[in-house]
């Protein structure tokens, strides 16, 4: 599940973060001038003009009708966020309290619909 900044550079795209006039390029390779920060993550900076696209993407989705942020998968479950705005509906489904406002769950992969990547 994509949820984040993406860059497009030299035809590749990138998991990325926005840092004043540069960007920050992630890659689990590597490669010409990355360096590595983490076991199998490698980072590069690269000037914003030299990007051939960049935005933010997150992948939506519905469960019981109602509108979920996925946040991420393990095996056939997804971890979705209530982006519906309505405690009161949070809590009939059950939702987990994850910060104040803030409602999530894991869910079985098969019943949510809808899924999809939004660019923002």
């Amino acid at each position: 599940m994509r949820d984040g900044y993406i860059a497009r550079w030299k035809g590749a795209e990138y998991d990325s973060s926005p840092d004043g006039a540069h960007v920050r390029l992630y890659s689990p390779t590597g490669g010409d001038g990355f360096v590595e920060v983490a076991d199998g993550r490698f980072r590069r900076g690269v000037p914003i003009g030299e990007l051939e696209d960049f935005f933010y993407v997150r992948t939506v989705g519905t469960w019981r009708g109602e509108p979920f942020l996925v946040l991420g998968a393990s095996g056939d479950w997804l971890r979705l966020e209530y982006c519906g705005g309505r405690a009161d509906v949070a809590r009939s489904l059950g939702l987990e309290p994850y910060d104040n406002g803030v409602y999530q769950i894991w869910a079985p992969a098969e019943e949510v619909k809808d899924i999809a990547e939004q660019y923002l």
